[in-house]
């Protein structure tokens, strides 16, 4: 591999930015289509005449193949080259697009969503590597840096782009888009990625694939269950994930056995990748668990529409869009463990003003909050990935992003499931409505979920014949349900703090070019 790109250090090239923008518009299709079907759920059920919990899985089939495939990838990466793999991921992804918009039933769109989802699972690792290899050792901050704007886009921009498409045109648009995006990806890959040499001397870990993919689709599977179930003790709930617990856990104790084991566990022994990634999964259990309620504040609570539930989001974006790039330049000169502290600190404060919601709170404040949530957050996320592959070499740069990569999944899986269950425990403990039932589920109507619907559907009040201040009152307690999930979260942003303390404080030898001088025997894990 030519050494081009760590030739000019202190500055992003045109010829690194050239395969930077590849990466960043897949990356860009692939977080932005698990945001813009959240929106298209209720359009779903109409369509497909499907429950709730039915439609639900359109999300959840994608999440699991994501998971599914992610650990695979290291491996496909040597074995058949970055190129060639981000090209046909690439494709298998707008393929899957395609086909959604074709589905006649909801079990065909649920599995075109998984087919989409095993194109859109590689992209995200693969897109890490490729920009890792690229930039060099002294350029990794700024140019992951470059890879958070598709990490931002995806929560605000998804359901802002959803709603305008659904309203303007119909539901098979939120699919069809990615086909014209995805052909000129497909080109402008072929155009801009360099060459690279696959590495076929490795054997694929067929027992390691057999128990940590299934594994991972069991355990999430059983965690994305719970908050439809409710209860842990549901075997629906309690089965798969105990099941794939113990196919993962034994994939640990199988892993350090084979010489090239599906998921290199062996790299954790890497003090930085070890700790970047235990600060990554606690926050991403407290800000994406928490962090997809936002949207539901401002509809359940607020009677927002879609498109203005996202409008209000917008100001988290543009205060991570403030901080990143400083931050990735900060990442190249200055140690993580002096820095993400302070970001910390800012996503902190954000937060905290989300734990005094209530019915009619200030939009001035919560917009603030967001703001000062996206300051930290822009501070936090990629210094963090740039600690965790900075002292990786480039053989293992494929590994490690894969790693990364499962972790953020899982981490996301278990904080969205944990938000909502204990978002659903609180509004169940709403009193039932003596005399008013479901006319669909013919179960109690409570006065919490009344006042949701109510105040989506304002027309359905003159359905539900109710003693004055009911509609308020079941308002209040849906907000205080809210403030107390939100508690939740910003105890675990606190306690990010505590492995974030362990980050490096000075600055770390970059492993990253080892291989490339004949040293690819250099064992990181001794780092």
């Amino acid at each position: 591999m030519s050494s081009q790109p760590v030739a000019a250090p202190d500055k992003l090239d045109a010829a690194v930015l050239k395969v930077a923008g590849v990466v960043v518009l897949g990356a860009i299709m692939s977080i932005l289509d698990v945001t813009v079907v959240s929106v298209a759920l209720p359009t779903f059920q109409t369509k497909f005449n499907a429950s709730y919990a039915e439609v639900a899985w359109t999300m959840t089939g994608y999440t699991l193949a994501l998971a599914t495939v992610i650990p695979l990838t290291g491996w496909a990466a040597d074995r058949f080259g970055t190129k060639r793999l981000y090209m046909a991921a690439l494709l298998l992804f707008t393929l899957g697009s395609g086909l959604c918009a074709t589905a006649d039933s909801i079990g065909q769109l649920i599995g075109y969503r998984v087919l989409q989802g095993l194109g859109g699972g590689m992209l995200m690792p693969l897109g890490m590597t490729i920009m890792t290899r690229a930039a060099g050792p002294d350029r990794i901050g700024r140019l992951m840096a470059v890879l958070g704007i598709p990490m931002l886009l995806g929560p605000i921009g998804g359901p802002i782009l959803g709603g305008w498409l659904i309203d303007v045109a119909s539901w098979q648009w939120i699919f069809l888009i990615n086909l014209p995006i995805g052909a000129i990806g497909l080109v402008y890959a072929a155009w801009a990625l360099p060459k690279d040499a696959p590495e076929p001397s490795e054997s694929f870990d067929f027992l390691g694939m057999l128990m940590l993919s299934p594994g991972l689709a069991a355990f999430l599977y059983g965690v994305s269950t719970l908050p439809e179930a409710g209860t842990m003790s549901d075997p629906e709930v309690w089965v798969p994930m105990l099941l794939g617990g113990l196919l993962v856990v034994g994939f640990v104790f199988y892993s350090f056995k084979p010489q090239h084991p599906l998921l290199d566990l062996r790299l954790l022994r890497n003090r930085n990748l070890s700790v970047a990634s235990i600060t990554m999964a606690v926050f991403m259990v407290a800000f994406m668990g928490a962090g997809l309620l936002f949207p539901s504040y401002f509809l359940q609570v607020r009677g927002e529409t879609t498109l203005d539930a996202g409008l209000l989001m917008a100001p988290q974006g543009i205060g991570a869009m403030v901080t990143m790039p400083i931050a990735g330049m900060l990442a190249d000169k200055i140690p993580v463990g002096r820095t993400v502290p302070f970001a910390l600190i800012l996503l902190a404060v954000g937060f905290f003003g989300f734990t005094q919601v209530g019915t009619d709170t200030s939009y001035v404040l919560l917009c603030g909050s967001l703001f000062v949530m996206g300051l930290g957050m822009g501070g936090t996320m990629m210094p963090i990935m740039t600690s965790a592959l900075k002292t990786l070499t480039n053989h293992e740069v494929a590994r490690g992003s894969t790693l990364l990569n499962i972790l953020q999944q899982i981490a996301g899986s278990v904080g969205s499931a944990l938000m909502s269950v204990i978002l659903t425990s609180k509004l169940n403990d709403s009193p039932a409505i003596p005399g008013v039932v479901d006319p669909v589920t013919k179960e109690p109507v409570t006065e919490a979920g009344l006042a949701i619907v109510v105040q989506q559907k304002p027309e359905l009040a003159q359905q539900f014949p109710v003693e004055p201040g009911l509609l308020q009152r079941g308002l209040e307690f849906v907000a205080d349900s809210f403030a107390t999930t939100f508690w939740v979260g910003f105890v675990l942003v606190l306690v990010t703090f505590i492995p974030a303390f362990f980050l490096p404080r000075r600055r770390e030898e970059s492993h990253l070019l080892d291989d490339e001088q004949g040293d690819r025997a250099a064992p990181v894990m001794l780092h």
